[in-house]
């Protein structure tokens, strides 16, 4: 049951996050319309696809990573521990990122500064493939673009470090991924239009509020 709260979780915080995935990731997929062949929105859907698809598979292996680490790293005993500690830190990053997409806070800007050292390191194999033509291109962009610093990841990735396995840390941030994928493909499909309407200040108002409640909750579930 733990399991599946927290696959719909982190869902839930993928689809109200979706109002900075635009901010973060719209231009590649602006870049990705642009490229795609034919001016009506469905000609588009295979070069989105194939971008996502490959965003999905980068953050299923990062989550997998992560909880493979949160598994390896401590002995049984304390693993049950270390879980409740670490949910706690999730539930508190909840709480950043609601406060950072509603604009009140600006603390995860500097997680994504430092996650920004790494960026650069493979930042330069995305320009071989630009501009995308085919969606093999935008497979490959996509991986590569899972790696973006991003805050919302990064507290995913937390929550991964808490899942207890391998296979539970892909899952949840597969859950994420998917929870993501309406903005970003709506973002694809209508570009400025619908960017203008999530980047308005009551959209994120609301989303900030939500992931912060969500954050509240998770925080409530690992101490009571």
């Amino acid at each position: 049951m733990n399991e599946a709260i927290s696959l719909i979780g982190a869902f839930s915080a993928g689809l109200l996050g979706g109002v900075h995935c635009v901010g973060m990731c719209g231009g590649i997929v602006g870049a990705l319309s642009i490229a795609s062949p034919g001016a009506r929105p469905a000609a588009r859907l295979p070069m989105l696809f194939s971008y996502n698809s490959g965003r999905l598979l980068s953050y299923g292996v990062a989550g997998g990573l992560f909880g493979a680490l949160g598994q390896l790293s401590l002995p049984l005993q304390q693993v049950q521990l270390m879980q409740s500690v670490l949910a706690v830190v999730a539930g508190i990053m909840m709480l950043l990122l609601g406060l950072y997409i509603g604009g009140w806070s600006r603390v995860l800007r500097h997680v994504e500064t430092v996650g920004g050292y790494f960026w650069r390191l493979i930042e330069p194999l995305g320009r071989g493939l630009l501009p995308v033509r085919n969606p093999l291109q935008g497979l490959l962009l996509g991986m590569l673009w899972g790696w973006l610093p991003c805050g919302l990841v990064y507290s995913m990735l937390i929550w991964a470090l808490a899942s207890g396995s391998a296979i539970n840390g892909a899952l949840l941030l597969l859950a994420f991924g998917v929870g993501t994928l309406p903005n970003l493909l709506a973002t694809g499909l209508f570009a400025n239009r619908f960017v203008s309407f999530v980047q308005q200040p009551r959209m994120r108002t609301v989303a900030g509020l939500m992931l912060i409640a969500f954050g509240v909750y998770t925080l409530s579930r690992a101490v009571f």
